[in-house]
């Protein structure tokens, strides 16, 4: 499996992270709050299991490599190696916190590239905390969030010498930017849409600063003032911080570029007013003043400042467009011999949520249906254990990184459903279960706590159960998955994560397809339309709601697909929010299709306005809405 993780760099708020810390001490003190985003560059590394010990290897880009590192699994050896400090201690330290609350083995990790500056305010320390915490969730599925893996990789650090603050493992975010706010222990995050893509220059000012003296000058000031000094330092790292960090964050979102820039420069010149007095010797920073005001990129830049604890170490510039992005770039490393890289913030929206209809009556498997709901009909999953069908799509989607899964039923299904998500079985029940389904009934009830029921009160179409999760999504794109089908992927990635992948490449909404004989397309929404070029990626021009064989043949053939076959909905789409408002104008009209509200007629809707891209997955779909699928299913599914 491989693994990246990037680099972070603060856009704003630099101190805000240990300084909101000291609101622990003293109430009067403001938040801290923080605006921040992965680099480009970063750590790639190759991770496999080990059985008894961590192995680390490590290169970097001009070639070098460390010697492997090889420590048992042990907690006393990974915490001894851990209080050491240096390369090592940080790969140990998040191995001793996973191996403390998890049950896990070893792990090899070969960081073969690592193309990231250090030392230079991108948190390269961070970024092998988190790529560490990373590679045990994904090898050992130990089901942790993006917040999990943060949370595991600032834990791992400070059992090192590192003092680091809460700020620099906002990198496990990737590059999305993130808003940040620290009070006292607590820890807030968001994440920023962009709708407009930034371009921004970083700078390694090849100069010195000295962040020891810098952070013990600050902490100085905290947790009470005691002269105007002081004062003016928890009024800039506070309300002020505060109040620049807001607009910044308006301004991401907006993707106003201009604003964006010329809070850069106040940032950077209130930081001068009010922090300077405090450490003269290393905030003074004339290398870092010297560039900002350096006359030959100041046409091409939007703004500037300095970046993390500041001083002579890193710059960062926003600039115009990418054009203007290389010419900043061959300015300074022609005239002050300084490296530069690229940070682009791109305009993608990360996925948080997905949506599965099952409210459905279920009448094709009648009579069980009368007594149990087919989404939580029994299946052997592929790890063995007798589960729902509901359960194996929920685990299949919260491994591939959404957060929450919102299913949408009947309200007289209600108890059904939280009897098994949210209930626990009876004491004399749980002694029965062997220990490891001890460990997987919590398991549940852990996917619980991420599970929301979602209410259709009459059963009026496809169309009109996904509406009915609109409030729950919000204004977000979103993932929606059937919930009468088991889905199994013919690659290391999951048929879930191959739309994924298409999304964060498009921005676009993406619908899962796969080749279907014409003798099953009543079964099926069905599409056309062109590929793009050396892509998997189908521009969609026509979906078409189980059509006839007829209909199919004259309308829906597609290019390389074998003759007598067409591209049918596979059961897993990423729509935007715009979905949501075609679904309400339908069923405001009352536009119906064989009696229902459906999906597909939007869908064409939104493929008009905005565009939607065809995945042909590599993998294939089980149905259980049919006796003889669901017989096949049983069969079949365990070995897929």
């Amino acid at each position: 499996m491989k693994v990246f993780v990037p680099g972070r760099i603060c856009l704003f708020g630099e101190h805000s992270d240990w300084a909101g810390g000291y609101r622990r001490i003293n109430a009067d003190i403001e938040k801290g709050h923080a605006l921040i985003v992965g680099t480009n560059q970063g750590l790639y590394a190759e991770v496999k299991p080990h059985p008894d010990k961590l192995i680390l290897k490590a290169s970097f880009e001009d070639g070098t490599r460390k010697p492997a590192i090889e420590l048992p699994m042990d907690r006393d050896i990974l915490l001894e190696e851990a209080a050491k400090g240096g390369f090592a201690s940080y790969a140990a330290g998040v191995a001793y916190q996973i191996l403390t609350h998890y049950r896990v083995r070893g792990l090899e990790i070969d960081n073969y590239l690592t193309d990231l500056p250090v030392q230079k305010g991108l948190s390269s320390s961070a970024a092998i905390c988190v790529l560490v915490a990373r590679a045990f969730n994904r090898i050992y599925d130990l089901k942790m969030t993006v917040r999990g893996e943060m949370e595991y990789a600032y834990m791992g650090e400070i059992t090192t010498p590192s003092r680091c603050g809460r700020l620099d493992q906002g990198c496990a975010y990737g590059n999305r930017p993130i808003t940040m706010t620290f009070d006292g222990d607590r820890l807030d995050v968001e994440e920023l849409n962009v709708p407009k893509t930034l371009h921004y220059v970083i700078v390694d000012l090849k100069a010195f600063k000295d962040t020891k003296e810098i952070l013990a000058k600050l902490n100085q000031c905290y947790p009470f003032a005691d002269n105007a000094m002081q004062h003016k330092v928890q009024e800039f790292l506070g309300p002020m911080n505060a109040d620049i960090t807001d607009r910044a964050a308006r301004a991401v979102r907006a993707g106003d570029a201009e604003t964006l820039g010329a809070l850069m420069t106040e940032a950077q010149r209130k930081f001068d007013e009010h922090l300077q007095p405090a450490c003269p010797s290393q905030l003074t920073s004339p290398v870092l003043h010297n560039l900002l005001a350096y006359e030959p990129i100041q046409p091409l830049i939007l703004g500037g400042k300095g970046v993390g604890s500041q001083g002579d170490g890193t710059a960062q510039f926003l600039v115009r467009d990418t054009d203007a992005q290389s010419k900043v770039i061959e300015i300074i490393e022609r005239d002050l011999k300084m490296p530069c890289m690229k940070l682009d913030i791109e305009s993608v929206n990360r996925l948080r949520k997905a949506v599965i209809p099952a409210a459905g009556f279920g009448n094709q498997l009648f009579p069980a249906t009368k007594t149990l709901k087919k989404e939580l009909f029994p299946i052997i999953d592929r790890d063995g254990r007798c589960k729902p069908v509901i359960m194996a799509i929920i685990e299949q989607v919260l491994n591939a990184g959404i957060e929450e899964v919102g299913i949408v039923i009947h309200p007289a299904d209600r108890e059904m459903f939280e009897e098994f998500f949210h209930r626990q079985l009876a004491i004399e029940h749980v002694h029965k279960l062997s220990n490891e389904d001890q460990r997987y009934m919590q398991h549940i009830m852990d996917i619980g706590n991420r599970v929301t029921l979602l209410f259709q009160e009459t059963q009026e179409g496809f169309g009109h159960a996904v509406h009915c999760a609109r409030e729950w999504v919000g204004n977000e794109s979103f993932m929606l998955v059937l919930g009468d089908h088991l889905f199994a992927s013919d690659t290391d990635a999951s048929c879930i994560q191959q739309l994924m992948d298409q999304y964060e490449r498009t921005g676009r909404s993406v619908v899962g397809l796969q080749e279907t004989p014409e003798t099953e397309l009543q079964r099926f929404g069905c599409v056309s339309g062109v590929w793009e070029e050396n892509s998997n990626l189908l521009s969609i021009t026509e979906f078409a709601e189980k059509p006839t064989a007829e209909y199919a043949r004259e309308h829906l053939s597609t290019q390389d697909i074998k003759p007598g076959h067409y591209l049918t909905i596979f059961g897993q789409y990423i729509l935007t929010p715009r979905i949501f408002e075609l679904l309400e104008e339908n069923i405001r009209c009352n536009m119906r299709e064989g009696g229902s509200f459906q999906l597909t007629p939007c869908l064409d809707k939104l493929r008009q306005e905005e565009g939607i891209s065809g995945c042909r997955v590599k993998g294939r779909r089980f149905d259980i809405g049919l006796s003889a699928a669901y017989r096949q299913t049983i069969i079949e599914y365990p070995k897929s």
